[in-house]
């Protein structure tokens, strides 16, 4: 079976948890062993790993015929494609699209990312997915979140071949309600098109069915999962946690999405108890300098660090240096950071109102706004050596039976299913 995959991250490059879960679904769907993944990426590095998807990068893919031979495109974009390659492409360019900013080679560049000018690129990807569509054959096509349902829904236009739509987060899950109508519009049209729509919790397939009104027959859960950790991360040691000061770590987007206000208050609580305790907020986003403001206010900016957005195995170094990790989300549609977390042996607290949730038993769940129920069981937590060691334990034996490879069994049998193969 061969997929067309519509993604916007991946790593090594990181912009957010989408990276995460398209690496993962790729690896699990590999590990079937009869499905072939090709990956549509805006903007590779070239130093991605392509174990278990071909790559294809967008932005050296022509929509406007240039007159080049072999060796300028090798010189050009030799490492992130073969020039044969771009000129099968090249054969299948269907309108003129020389009124737009093309390069050299006719290609559309890309920021990477998720810049100002999101929207612009949104669309020059899926136009540039109407002449990948037309050059492979392929099975099915699987789009990745609003930034690629636009070109989920082309390929499908151009091929008939059924779209399977991806839903990592809705709009009322990144605003808190307040729905930007323009995204609010193309997620819709993306479910509308969509055979089959996978999303990653029961919250997040709620919210699609009476949101968005979709069909509950088409709209299926599909829970992420977390990889093993990778040999340098494994190594890490975790600090004694007798007789040390206790460190309690937020990490993602600082954002309102994932209630960072809601741990700061958290901490003023606990700090009215014991002064032996540390916060780390790593990560960036548009609320953090509200966050050490609002640290300050407080009077416990002396116990809060604010480390900045991590990469790699910085990530697996802060959890394991971490005595409890929390994820406040006021609206998580799943959330890996806490399966990766406990994968290092740290005690977990996640909201209720988190995806994740549905799945997780040995970590401790709280309402993301009560900021008293939080704070005791970060106290807990730092006080109780037999809590701290079940939950280390117990949450790291959980985790380990939570992987890809299972996702991926989901996954095909949903593909057959639309594909009317089963």
């Amino acid at each position: 079976m061969k997929v067309l995959m519509f993604g916007w991250e991946y790593p090594p490059h990181v912009f957010g948890g989408l990276a995460t879960a398209n690496y993962g679904i790729s690896e699990g769907l590999h590990a079937q062993g009869d499905v072939e993944t090709i990956l549509c990426l805006p903007k590779p590095f070239g130093d991605e790993d392509h174990s278990f998807s071909h790559i294809v990068a967008m932005n050296c893919v022509p929509i406007a015929y240039r007159n080049v031979d072999y060796n300028r495109v090798k010189e050009r974009i030799g490492n992130l494609m073969d020039p044969d390659l771009y000129f099968r492409f090249r054969n299948h360019i269907y309108a003129d699209f020389n009124y737009m900013q093309v390069d050299d080679l006719g290609c559309v560049g890309f920021a990477g990312g998720y810049p100002a000018n999101l929207n612009d690129e949104i669309n020059n990807y899926s136009i540039i997915a109407g002449v990948v569509a037309r050059t492979f054959d392929f099975d099915i096509i699987h789009a990745h979140d609003w930034l690629t349902y636009p070109a989920g829904i082309h390929a499908k236009q151009v091929t008939g071949k059924p779209l399977c739509i991806h839903v990592h987060a809705t709009d009322f899950d990144r605003s808190r309600g307040h729905v930007n109508p323009t995204v609010y519009g193309i997620e819709k049209d993306g479910m509308d098109h969509a055979d089959c729509i996978m999303c990653v919790s029961d919250l997040t397939r709620r919210t699609v069915i009476e949101e968005y009104h979709q069909d509950p027959n088409k709209v299926f859960t599909v829970h992420n999962a977390v990889y093993p950790l990778n040999p340098q991360a494994a190594v890490l040691p975790r600090p004694n946690h007798l007789n040390k000061e206790k460190i309690v770590t937020f990490l993602g987007r600082i954002t309102m999405q994932k209630g960072p206000e809601y741990f700061v208050e958290a901490a003023n609580i606990v700090l009215h108890r014991t002064r032996n305790i540390r916060f780390c907020m790593a990560g960036s986003g548009d609320m953090m300098d509200d966050m050490i403001f609002l640290a300050a206010e407080r009077g416990i900016a002396d116990r809060f660090h604010f480390p900045g957005f991590m990469h790699g195995n910085d990530v697996y170094k802060c959890l394991k240096d971490s005595d409890v990790y929390v994820m406040p989300s006021v609206s998580e549609p799943f959330g890996i950071s806490p399966l990766e977390a406990m994968e290092c042996g740290t005690p977990t607290i996640i909201s209720k109102q988190s995806g994740c949730a549905e799945i997780l038993h040995n970590c401790i769940k709280v309402d993301y706004w009560d900021i008293h129920a939080l704070a005791d069981a970060i106290y807990s937590i730092c006080h109780n050596e037999s809590l701290f060691g079940y939950l280390s334990e117990e949450g790291k034996r959980e985790v380990a039976g939570i992987t890809w490879e299972k996702v991926g069994a989901w996954i095909r049998e949903l593909y057959l299913r639309t594909l009317g193969w089963k």
